[in-house]
């Protein structure tokens, strides 16, 4: 495979520089074909489901969609030692991080004698979508269930494809109430939707590809979805400092996820660009998922800035995933940061440390979303409800200014239901 170029990017019309931001695109067949999958789960309910899922999910023809506790169970006792260690130490650290998060009330008192207050309440029930397409990605089922869990959201339900042994370790690890072996756009048709033996959700949890994403923006529609987060990116920035060995196994470890993943390197050095491409090419014939970044990484980008501060210009115009920074000055830098999605300091903080076990959450936005868009955090299992009272002495002197501005949008009821509370009214 040849090499791929190096965009000097100062060099780039604006034209072309746009173009290069714009990622995760779906074209109208696609988006069709998410349209009519959750139109056909919404009118067929199980049987479309269990037909879809027999289809592309690997589901057997005796098989049952939902996955029981003691199978739950079995997968967590079969797991070996070393694993379930991990895999606790990864909990342990993700609770920790998370629940430093709880919301928590907000009482104020407005004027003498009215009281304000916002109250956080989790949401009910919770679909968590858990990608396993080509890889069984256990640990998103941890970023998800673990802070639900935290918020005290009463029901989890668990979508994903398969029956990965992994995956169900990992749900019994995290108390899962419901798990179906299903995935793709069916089985968000089936969360947004439910049918006779899945009941809907409030709210969607969970990355996936591009027809998952695409359906996950067709439903929001219906109920209430995290943010999209569709094929996994990374940026990093580099200078002249960073090992081009480390950084070719970050792109690396981004480009393996499908062939859709994206990563980008950019730096204001050529040597590092330059090194880091032959060290990745050198890896690929050796990788087990080389199937998958022999597509990715036709996409991949190295770009040269006039400086590092252009390149973290670039990086918030990019608005990535995941952002690395590997340089000298990369707390000065990461202060500069306004749109990423999560980012990781310096050459002893790989991105595979916040996909499994650091603490901070991997469900991310993608594809520039970062722009308006936080990750999964406890917040995001929340909702928040205001409530306020007042006593007659300040509705008393509230409600003249109220009266005013009601009159002034000619909104006589709302003027007269604050005035009728004026003493002596």
């Amino acid at each position: 495979m040849t090499t791929l170029p190096t965009i000097q990017w100062e060099q780039l019309s604006q034209k072309e520089q746009k173009a290069i931001l714009v990622r995760g695109t779906i074209d109208r067949s696609q988006q069709e074909k998410v349209a009519e999958i959750l139109r056909r789960v919404q009118l067929e309910q199980d049987r479309g489901l269990r037909e879809l899922a027999i289809q592309w999910d690997g589901l057997g023809q005796n098989q049952t969609l939902r996955v029981s506790f003691d199978e739950m169970k079995k997968a967590w006792d079969a797991l070996p030692c070393p694993l379930k260690d991990a895999m606790e130490i990864a909990k342990r650290n993700i609770e920790s991080f998370h629940q430093a998060q709880a919301p928590r009330s907000i009482i104020t008192e407005t004027i003498s004698g009215l009281i304000c207050e916002q109250r956080p309440v989790p949401i009910d029930r919770v679909g968590l979508y858990v990608p396993g397409g080509t890889a069984p990605l256990f640990s998103t089922l941890l970023m998800l269930a673990l802070p639900a869990k935290l918020a005290g959201c009463q029901q989890l339900v668990v979508t994903s494809p398969g029956r990965s042994q992994v995956t169900l370790a990992a749900a019994f690890l995290c108390g899962v109430d419901e798990f179906y072996a299903c995935g793709g756009a069916q089985a968000i048709a089936a969360l947004t939707f439910g049918t006779e033996s899945i009941a809907r959700v409030d709210k969607i949890f969970g990355p996936g590809n591009s027809y998952v994403t695409e359906a996950k923006i067709q439903a929001s529609q219906t109920v209430a979805v995290d943010m999209p987060a569709g094929p996994s990116e990374v940026l990093v920035i580099a200078d002249s400092s960073a090992s081009p060995e480390i950084l070719a196994w970050d792109l690396l470890s981004q480009l393996e996820h499908d062939p859709e993943a994206r990563a980008v390197l950019v730096s204001d050095s050529d040597s590092t660009l330059e090194q880091t491409k032959a060290s990745l090419f050198n890896h690929l014939p050796q990788l087990s998922r080389k199937d998958f970044v022999n597509q990715s990484i036709l996409s991949t980008l190295f770009i040269k800035t006039s400086s590092l501060k252009e390149a973290v210009q670039f990086s918030n115009q990019y608005a990535p995933e995941h952002l690395i920074i590997n340089c000298i000055d990369c707390d000065k830098l990461s202060a500069q940061v306004t749109n990423a999605g999560s980012v990781f300091i310096g050459p002893y903080t790989p991105e595979s440390f916040g996909d499994y076990a650091s603490g901070t959450n991997h469900v991310l936005p993608t594809a520039g979303a970062a722009r308006s868009h936080s990750g999964v955090s406890m917040q995001s299992f929340f909702k928040f409800i205001t409530f306020q009272r007042a006593s007659q002495k300040a509705a008393a002197e509230l409600a003249p200014s109220v009266v005013t501005l009601a009159k002034a949008e000619g909104l006589e009821c709302h003027a007269r239901a604050a005035q009728i509370r004026m003493v002596g009214q």
